[in-house]
């Protein structure tokens, strides 16, 4: 047997004595370099058009060239005006096939006039820090980041690779992560991979105590059809019996009143069953009686009339834009309409455009606006539910529900299902739901839940690569 090094015993203490030792997730050295981190992402404004993603990608790959990872492992993917940071952390292989780590460095954009404070300027007040992308996500980019160059320097050696995976444009068209999935699938071919930018922890609304934990594995993936009829037209002051408008608010109308098969898988259900638990009342009554017979009409009726469930029982088609006539004295040559789709995973679009064709009437011309990432939800994993379960443990003090979910909206993880890579949302920051303004103004995330996520992924990193 080896002997046990100092360090390699330190490694096994408690959080508390680690932070003690100045050493560890809690150290006021580990959270002087996140906050570090982070402002210096909020600072550089890395939305689409800017140009920034790039300048980012090389800041970080400093950090961990600075921690000691070899520059063999340590990649900047080009892409356009953009780019992708991936870097390798070597493990001893006993632990079995890689991990990724992903999180995207880009993010929407932000008016500065807007703003009570300056977007890109990282803002501590009353307990939070504001500034775009402190929420989405560049939070989970420096405790990432902060967390894996930290180890790296305490010597810690995983069982197996642990891979970093910075996307740059997720929240535009996800092409750095497919040119990545793709192209320089050598870089990232991972086992599975824990995505930052999915899942994560609530805080009671009244008491603002951790009150459960959301571990995302599947998405509903968006597609949307322009709805067209056409027509002769003429002069308004001679109506005709078929009209542009008429057909096609007709045909709005069909779609309107459709339920999509009801479906489900393991995410769904152990949401809803959770949910059951929780809500009570009507709701929480139609709920169970739906996780215990999934073709309960009523409880199906019940759930489809609530804007927080029906999207969670099937695919939702939904107009959201119209478009029609070109004069008030002139009969209408044409008229459109948008139909947004979030499409249950499994269900092909090309099933989506014959359902809505059918609905529609043959008058009416169907076109698909743009190609859909798809993908089916990743297997649930009982390793990745554990240290979960331990990490959010962990990171608030306190044991937490974690509960399965699927949600109806794409992030990269999509595009790593879609190209066989299970991924599952883990993102480490504990917020309340009101507080959640990611996209908006005044994006914030709490101090204390910022500087917990240091716990969390250190946890994770240790239950999966550290036996």
């Amino acid at each position: 047997m080896r002997p046990v090094s100092v360090l390699a015993f330190a490694l096994t203490l408690p959080l508390t004595a680690l932070a003690a030792s100045g050493t560890g997730p809690s150290s006021a050295e580990a959270k002087s370099e996140a906050r570090e981190l982070l402002a210096t992402s909020v600072a550089l404004e890395t939305s689409i058009g800017k140009g920034q993603v790039p300048k980012l990608a090389n800041i970080l790959a400093d950090r961990f060239r600075k921690a000691g990872f070899p520059e063999a492992d340590i990649h900047i993917v080009p892409f356009k005006e953009t780019a992708s940071l991936v870097v390798r952390y070597r493990g001893s292989g006993a632990g079995g096939h890689p991990i990724g780590f992903m999180a995207h460095m880009d993010v929407v954009a932000a008016n500065r006039s807007d703003w009570k404070r300056d977007p890109f300027t990282l803002t501590e007040e009353n307990g939070y820090f504001f500034g775009r992308g402190t929420l989405d996500i560049k939070s989970e980019i420096a405790l990432i980041t902060a967390t894996m160059t930290r180890l790296r320097r305490e010597g810690f050696v995983p069982t197996r690779d642990l891979v970093v995976i910075f996307s740059g444009d997720e929240e535009t068209a996800q092409d750095t992560i497919e040119d990545l999935a793709a192209h320089h699938r050598d870089l990232i071919d991972v086992e599975f991979a824990l995505n930052g930018d999915g899942g994560g922890g609530a805080l009671d609304e009244k008491t603002g105590k951790p009150s459960s934990y959301a571990l995302q594995g599947a998405e509903k993936y968006s597609v949307a059809f322009a709805l067209t009829a056409t027509n002769p037209g003429g002069h308004s002051s001679r109506p005709r019996p078929d009209n542009a408008i008429y057909e096609l608010a007709t045909a709005l109308k069909s779609i309107q009143g459709y339920g999509f098969p009801v479906k489900w898988n393991d995410w769904t259900l152990a949401d809803l069953k959770a949910s059951s638990e929780t809500v009570g009342g009507e709701t929480g009554a139609y709920l169970a009686r739906f996780v215990a017979n999934h073709e309960d009409q009523g409880a199906i009726d019940a759930l489809s009339r609530d804007g927080g469930y029906v999207g969670k029982l099937r695919t939702t088609c939904v107009a959201t834009m119209l478009q029609g006539g070109h004069a008030e004295n002139a009969l209408p040559q044409s008229a459109t309409a948008t139909i947004n789709c979030r499409v249950f995973p499994g269900t092909k679009p090309d099933e989506v455009q014959e359902t809505l064709q059918l609905l529609a009437g043959g008058a009416i011309k169907i076109e698909r606006k743009y190609e859909p990432i798809q993908s089916d939800p990743s297997p649930l994993r009982a390793d990745v539910v554990a240290a979960v379960e331990k990490a959010a443990a962990d990171s608030v003090g306190q044991t937490v529900r974690v509960i399965p979910e699927q949600v109806p909206y794409a992030t990269d993880g999509s595009v790593m299902r879609n190209h066989g890579i299970p991924t599952y949302g883990t993102e480490s920051i504990f917020t309340k739901d009101s507080e959640d303004f990611a996209h908006g103004l005044d994006e914030r995330i709490p101090v204390a839940s910022y500087y917990k996520g240091l716990v969390f992924w250190d946890s994770i990193i240790h239950s999966l690569a550290g036996k």
